[in-house]
């Protein structure tokens, strides 16, 4: 039996202020076998405002902004190389015009409040989608923040911002007739190179809140072999106490990837 993990091997600095709770929970954790890259389907805002009587359902959206804070934290002081959030869906352009607007305006001032933030972190941000969809002052203010933590050379945080799946892969395999006339030359290098994910590793661990058993097309080509873990409980009441339960629970699975014992997965 391998020792037990003690502070002083790995844990975050800012562990010291964890509960004990969430200092049992990291101390379960193998440093070793830590995903590179966590994608988070942020799901339950609609349904927190609701059951606390709010009738505006962007009082949820924003409740969720300090779960996104602490969940970017955590797993940046945790040294994982990427985390992917889900944070508006090409489908969701459907919603109420006057949903739509708060939700991009609570996006840009996001995007200006959390600068500070990234760049004491050393966070990268990037985001990935359709993003010539988004309104003037969203996406300059997306920009803006992608200027200036591009040199940061920590975790890389990435926002889905007007994403699906399988717009993403109609995208790429635009981009794959132009570049390979001849189909022969098409092979899984030729189409990671043309997502929106290009040069990022694929998904190790795919986290659900709010109970849901789909992924809602979300990263439909880079989850194939990814781990998912769903929990009930709704993003604005998501914290690092589940996240750290999302890691201890990818620990516990074999990833085989088709084989029938541990292996290296066969691309990332």
């Amino acid at each position: 039996m391998s020792e037990p993990i003690t502070p002083q091997a790995w844990w975050p600095e800012a562990s010291r202020d964890w509960s004990a709770d969430e200092r049992q929970l990291l101390a379960q954790l193998d440093p070793g076998r830590l995903p590179a890259h966590v994608a988070i389907i942020m799901d339950g805002n609609g349904r927190w405002a609701r059951q606390r009587g709010y009738l505006d359902r962007i009082r949820g959206h924003e409740a969720g902004i300090d779960s996104v804070r602490e969940a970017t934290r955590t797993c940046a002081q945790l040294r994982l190389q990427v985390l992917t959030l889900y944070a508006f869906s090409k489908e969701n352009w459907r919603r109420p015009k006057a949903e739509i607007a708060a939700l991009m305006e609570l996006l840009r001032r996001f995007l200006i409040a959390e600068r500070d933030e990234l760049m004491d972190n050393n966070i990268r941000l990037l985001a990935i989608g359709s993003l010539d969809d988004l309104p003037n002052g969203a996406r300059a203010a997306l920009d803006e923040t992608m200027r200036l933590t591009a040199n940061n050379t920590g975790m890389k945080l990435v926002l889905s911002l007007s994403y699906g799946g399988r717009d993403e892969l109609v995208r790429a395999a635009r981009k794959l007739v132009a570049q390979h006339p001849d189909p022969a030359q098409i092979n899984e290098a030729a189409i990671d190179a043309v997502l929106d994910t290009a040069g990022l590793p694929d998904p190790d661990l795919l986290v659900r809140t709010r109970g849901e058993m789909r992924v809602t097309n979300f990263l439909l080509w880079q989850i194939a072999y990814a781990v998912i873990f769903v929990t009930p409980v709704l993003w604005p009441d998501f914290r690092r106490r589940q996240l750290l339960e999302a890691l201890a629970d990818y620990q516990r699975r074999e990833r085989r990837y088709g084989g029938v014992g541990q292996s290296t997965a066969p691309r990332g």
